[in-house]
């Protein structure tokens, strides 16, 4: 007699999973949060009284092959808090700062331990960024995924006063780039960097002159910058914020820049971090290429008025911002 878990599919191992993980859950739910997980949906009371014209802003997102680093390093815990900052930082780049996160986690074979591990991650970064985690979806798909193979992604959605809103329409020629320290990869690029160093290094190698493994450099966690930058979205100083995802430092910033407006970049003006020096000179990339790919440790930039640089360099200090550059 056939049974679902015959098929490869284990329900009540999800359930013990959820089970073990609801606490850490229910630690980003604030009054706003109506529902328990294990509803059919989330109930998030809405409160605009502070809002002149609120409006809502949503981005959904994945971490790429990254998950591929966490399967062969066995290191679970990082790649969720990966998704939800980088899902804060793509609101942020609108102006918004988050309300509440849905996450989307399949596999070929549950493993309880690691999902556990992932959605703590998720719960991690949600309250660090104050914001609530109201449900989810954990998927066993045998025969789509390989046994141990999983993928993630992420639904965000936040809240700007619409006069508080960016979208670079207030850009104009003159106004200064400064950019924020990235920790390294952050969740774009590793379908290369894979390529060039895991045919050169094992996963657990150690690099004496860094005194850190191959694998924590790969899997050091993408940043949030909500705690710094969202203050000066409040207060008006920035003209444009560029979250540097897949596309590298000039296909992200185009995206927000117009007319005949382009970037003047100073590439010499930041020290390149070691896991960009070591995918560069271990795989022969070229430059174009590492700089199309790769944020190449910069993982956000601001735009503003040249009065405002030292106001901004001073309350970003924690990421290590620099002038990079300006519209032009």
């Amino acid at each position: 007699m056939a049974s679902y878990k015959d098929a490869g599919v284990d329900i009540s191992a999800s359930e013990q999973m959820l089970d073990s993980v609801k606490g850490s859950i229910k630690e980003t739910h604030n009054k706003n949060v109506l529902s328990d997980i294990g509803l059919f949906g989330g109930f998030y009371k809405a409160d605009f009284k502070d809002y002149e014209k609120p409006i809502l802003v949503s981005s959904v997102d994945g971490v790429g092959t990254k998950i591929m680093v966490a399967v062969k390093s066995g290191i679970y815990s990082t790649v969720g808090q990966d998704l939800v900052n980088h899902c804060v930082n793509d609101i942020l780049c609108c102006g918004a700062k988050p309300l509440f996160f849905l996450d989307y986690y399949a596999t070929g074979k549950l493993d309880s331990k690691n999902g556990a591990d992932i959605i703590r991650g998720f719960a991690t970064a949600c309250k660090e960024n104050n914001c609530a985690l109201i449900g989810g979806e954990t998927a066993e798909m045998p025969g789509l995924y390989q046994k141990d193979d999983f993928d993630l992604s992420g639904s965000i959605v936040g809240i700007v006063d619409e006069n508080k809103s960016i979208n670079g329409s207030r850009i104009s020629k003159g106004d200064i780039m400064i950019g924020l320290q990235s920790s390294g990869l952050h969740t774009n690029g590793y379908s290369l960097a894979r390529h060039v160093l895991f045919n050169n290094f094992e996963i657990d190698h150690h690099f004496e002159e860094r005194g850190t493994t191959l694998a924590s450099e790969l899997l050091a966690i993408h940043k949030s910058y909500l705690q710094e930058v969202h203050p000066l979205v409040l207060s008006e100083h920035l003209t444009g914020i560029s979250h540097i995802t897949g596309g590298g430092i000039e296909g992200n910033t185009n995206r927000i820049l117009s007319g005949d407006l382009k970037m003047k970049i100073d590439w010499d003006s930041w020290e390149r971090p070691f896991i960009f020096q070591l995918i560069q000179a271990v795989g022969d990339v070229e430059e174009s290429e590492m700089r199309h790919v790769f944020n190449l440790g910069v993982g956000m930039i601001l735009i503003a008025k040249k009065e405002n640089v030292d106001l901004i360099l001073e309350n970003t200090k924690i990421h290590n911002p620099f002038v990079m550059g300006e519209i032009a």
